[in-house]
């Protein structure tokens, strides 16, 4: 009995030190790169993601959410996934300006998904909010439907972009 309570003392303790916490979010700086094509974010409006992956110090920026997404479906990844936060845009001063430090959880975000707003860099956005009762107003001016992260649909973040729509970009 003493040995079956010493090893279950041992896989609790195996268990305790694999659940590291997710490291926070780190504020947008003036001269963050978008992850995917290397240009400023600052020059860009819309919501903006990051991920943090395991073992690198700083974590891999997106100029669009939608741009997050796609690599979260992406099956080629350099590690270990720890944290991934987007712009909490119920919150952000304006779409040109979406924030330094309104970071919140993308897997308790509801997100915008099929709205006609364009994001930074010019493709239809999938837009994050912290209170439904924002993403329904957004919803509500700009269209789209409020969705989980794990529900969004790969065709609104692998397709082809239609550059030839009329998107909007909110004020």
């Amino acid at each position: 009995m003493k040995h079956l309570a010493l090893i279950t003392l041992v896989a609790l303790a195996a268990c305790k030190e694999e659940a590291a916490e997710a490291p926070a979010p780190v504020d947008l700086t003036p001269d963050a790169l978008s992850y995917f094509c290397q240009m400023n974010i600052a020059e860009h409006g819309g919501p903006k993601g990051q991920i943090h992956l395991e073992g690198y110090p700083a974590p891999l920026f997106f100029a669009q959410v939608r741009d997050m997404v796609a690599y979260l479906k992406s099956p080629e990844r350099d590690a270990k996934i720890t944290a991934i936060y987007v712009s909490d845009m119920g919150v952000a001063p304006n779409w040109r300006q979406p924030g330094i430090s309104n970071w919140i959880a993308a897997d308790s975000a509801t997100f915008v998904v099929g709205a006609n707003v364009a994001g930074g860099m010019g493709a239809r956005e999938v837009v994050p909010f912290a209170d439904p009762a924002d993403a329904n107003a957004f919803i509500n001016q700009y269209g789209g439907s409020p969705l989980p992260l794990n529900d969004i649909p790969d065709t609104e973040v692998l397709g082809p972009v239609d550059l030839d729509l009329l998107l909007e970009t909110p004020a």
